[in-house]
C-alpha cells in the first residue's frame, strides 16, 4: 500500500481546494457503532423510534430510546486520530472543509472549523414548535422529553429522523464544496445512504480527484475512486499525517 499512499499525498500535496467526506466508520474507533451492517444500531434496536412521524405521535417512547442509544454515553466519545489529523490537515491548508453523515460532534471537537452536518447533530436540539434551538447542556435528561423554554413545545435533537429530508443549508454547502473540489478524501463512509452518497458523485463528475480510505470496498470503489486506501482510518489517516508532517 506505500506506493498507493504515496499517490495520495502526492495528489493531496497539489491540491488546490480539497474537501473531506466522512461516514460512519470514521468514528467506529472512538467507541461509536454504525447504523447499518452486522453489528449496526438497526441490527440491535427498532428503527421505528426515529422516524419522525412516530416521535411526534410519542416523543417520550423516541426520547427513551435516543437516551439510552446516545445520550447516556455521549460524553465518553472522543476523536480519534483519524479526527485529529484531518483538523491539523485543514489548519495547514491542505483540506478546506469537512462533509460528515456522523451526528457526533467529533470533527469540531478534533479542532476542525468548517464542517457541514448532513445529517444534523446530537450537540443540538431544536423546538417542534417554534423552531428555537438550544444546546445540548439545556436539556435534562432525567424528564423527558425535553420541552422549549419560550413556548413549551417538545424538542428535538436537531438530527435528521427517517422521512425527513436532509438540512438544506449544510446539502447545498456541500454541494458547493464538492463542485469547488479538485480532490475529495472519502473516509469510512460506504455510499448506501441518500442523498448523502451523491456528494462524492458530484465531487467526480466536476472533475475531483478522488481518494477513498475504507476498511473493505464500497460502492465508490469501482465507480468514482481514484486512489483506494484500504485499512482502519486511525491507521492509514496517520501514516498519511506523518508522510505530510503534520
Amino acid at each position: 500500500m506505500i506506493e498507493d499512499l504515496k499517490k495520495a499525498v502526492q495528489i493531496i500535496r497539489k491540491a488546490k481546494y480539497a474537501v473531506v467526506f466522512t461516514g460512519a466508520g470514521i468514528s467506529v474507533e472512538s467507541g461509536i457503532a454504525p447504523f447499518r451492517g452486522k453489528n449496526g444500531i438497526w441490527s440491535k434496536h427498532n428503527p421505528m423510534f426515529f422516524e419522525i412521524d412516530f416521535f411526534k405521535k410519542k416523543p417520550f417512547q423516541s426520547w427513551q430510546k435516543m437516551k439510552e442509544l446516545f445520550y447516556d454515553s455521549i460524553d465518553d466519545y472522543k476523536p480519534n486520530i483519524a479526527h485529529t489529523v484531518i483538523a491539523k490537515m485543514e489548519k495547514r491548508g491542505f483540506i478546506e472543509t469537512v462533509i460528515t453523515q456522523n451526528i457526533d460532534n467529533l470533527h469540531q471537537q478534533a479542532g476542525s472549523k468548517y464542517v457541514y452536518e448532513l445529517h444534523g447533530t446530537l450537540k443540538t436540539l431544536v423546538c417542534t414548535e417554534c423552531s428555537s434551538d438550544y444546546d445540548l447542556s439545556f436539556a435534562d435528561m432525567n424528564f423527558l422529553p425535553p420541552t422549549c423554554y419560550i413556548c413549551k413545545g417538545i424538542l428535538k435533537p436537531d438530527i435528521v429522523f427517517f422521512n425527513e429530508k436532509p438540512p438544506h443549508f449544510a446539502m447545498q454547502r456541500s454541494k458547493q464544496e464538492a463542485t469547488k473540489s479538485d480532490v475529495m478524501i472519502i473516509i469510512g463512509a460506504k455510499g448506501e445512504v441518500l442523498p448523502a452518497a451523491e456528494i462524492p458523485e458530484l465531487a467526480k463528475k466536476t472533475g475531483s480527484k478522488m481518494i477513498e480510505i475504507n476498511i473493505d470496498r464500497t460502492h465508490f470503489t469501482d465507480t468514482i475512486t481514484d486512489v483506494f486506501l484500504q485499512g482502519k482510518a486511525t491507521e492509514v489517516l496517520g501514516k498519511l499525517g506523518e508522510m505530510l508532517y503534520l
